[in-house]
């Protein structure tokens, strides 16, 4: 299970550094329809606000896909919960007491 995790992580870090990156590219070689009628100011802030929304989707199929992997329900070792158990239940001692505690108690 923890190989697959990793497999979906290092996929997704991937995407999120590829498709940046070839949306850049594209913009800045005319590979996109459109881009050739567009002014350089207004072709750098398209192509980076493109570019930003394609990380913000992989990052969001990425989440979707971190939800919908499978829960196992956890179950705490027994040996583990009666030593918990034992350490809360013991008796503490009385704790110090500090010098204005005792002041006005007298």
């Amino acid at each position: 299970m923890a190989a697959a995790v990793i497999k979906k992580f290092f996929i997704a870090s991937m995407f999120m550094w590829i498709a940046p990156l070839a949306i850049l590219y594209g913009f800045n070689h005319n590979l996109l329809p459109g881009s050739t009628n567009l002014s350089p100011h207004a072709m750098t802030l398209v192509s980076g606000f493109v570019a930003v929304i394609s990380v913000n989707i992989v990052i969001a199929f990425y989440i979707y896909m971190a939800m919908k992997e499978p829960v196992d329900k956890h179950e705490p070792d027994p040996k583990f919960l009666a030593d918990a158990k034992a350490s809360v239940s013991q008796p503490t001692g009385e704790a110090p007491t500090s010098s204005e505690s005792i002041k006005k108690r007298r």
